[in-house]
């Protein structure tokens, strides 16, 4: 682990609601962000993928077009990292969302060089 200069996590969308039916368990959240902030103070430098499980199962929909239960899923990966987001920026980590679309000004375009650029400035970078 010593030269470890990377992570990606990768955190499930449904995980993120704890022991509740749906939304967020925001303790659990912070205490993930606390264990980051861990591994970021090492020089470690952190990406996060979330899934969007907690909000959109589309695989079983059988009533809806594939590419649109898809794009579904999507809107939920983007919900699930800017609220995961600011729940680290409440915590003191630096962070930014990067998109493959954008979307009104919330989130960023995701490009190589943004995301390596985010990643020398000690943010925290989530994929959605």
């Amino acid at each position: 682990m010593k030269d470890l200069k990377r992570v990606i996590l990768k955190l499930s969308g449904e995980a993120l609601t704890g022991n509740q039916k749906s939304g967020y368990d925001d303790a659990m959240i912070e205490d993930i962000a606390r264990q980051v902030k861990e591994i970021t103070d090492k020089g470690i430098q952190v990406g996060i993928v979330i899934g969007g499980g907690n909000y959109w199962r589309g695989r079983s929909n059988d009533s809806i077009d594939r590419t649109k239960a898809d794009q579904i899923g999507m809107l939920a990966t983007i919900m699930n990292c800017i609220y995961v987001s600011e729940i680290f920026r409440s915590t003191g980590i630096m962070t930014n969302v990067l998109t493959p679309f954008e979307c009104g000004g919330i989130t960023k375009l995701f490009s190589k060089d943004r995301a390596n650029k985010y990643f020398s400035k000690g943010m925290v970078v989530f994929f959605a």
